[in-house]
């Protein structure tokens, strides 16, 4: 089990800044999801956790392990993000996905934007679910050395995910 230590106070921060301050304004062409509607849109607040591990030149580089977020909805937890990537509700309905389409985040210490597609169907609230956008994402992103193949550094982020249906 990951423990998360000294992200409260980065954590609440950005999980303060009002959605019209974390919207990114309409998705990029590459997260676009044609023909498909919002169906349930949900904040995630966490970390993205990095691992210390050899890259090809035989020296250390941090690399994505995986995502450990709570889902809210208006302020109130509604379930939980993690590895898969996968979305759990409360109630018990899951979905998992892979990256289909991305786009830069807005800054570069920001994630990126990311369309997802369903790897198996979803269960519950998410079976209807054709596709996720990942948008306003706010940081997340880690720089510099790694030191310790094996370690494992948390960075707050935030990020709306928007579980699309067909249009129709």
């Amino acid at each position: 089990m990951i423990v998360l230590r000294n992200l409260a106070l980065p954590f609440l921060a950005l999980l303060a800044m009002p959605p019209a301050l974390r919207a990114q304004g309409v998705p990029p062409e590459t997260v676009a999801v044609p023909g498909a509607r919002a169906a349930l849109t949900l904040q995630a607040a966490g970390a993205q956790i990095h691992e210390c591990r050899p890259d090809a030149a035989g020296g250390l580089a941090w690399r994505f392990r995986e995502p450990v977020a709570t889902l809210l909805q208006d302020g109130t937890t509604v379930g939980r993000h993690f590895a898969g990537p996968a979305w759990q509700l409360a109630d018990g309905s899951l979905l998992t996905a892979r990256a289909t389409g991305s786009a830069p985040g807005a800054t570069a210490a920001d994630i990126p934007l990311l369309r997802l597609e369903p790897a198996a169907p979803g269960t519950g609230r998410f079976a209807a679910v054709v596709a996720i956008q990942r948008l306003a994402t706010q940081g997340g992103v880690l720089t510099g050395p790694c030191t310790t193949a094996g370690a494992l550094r948390p960075v707050p982020y935030t990020a709306d995910y928007v579980f699309l249906v067909p249009a129709g």
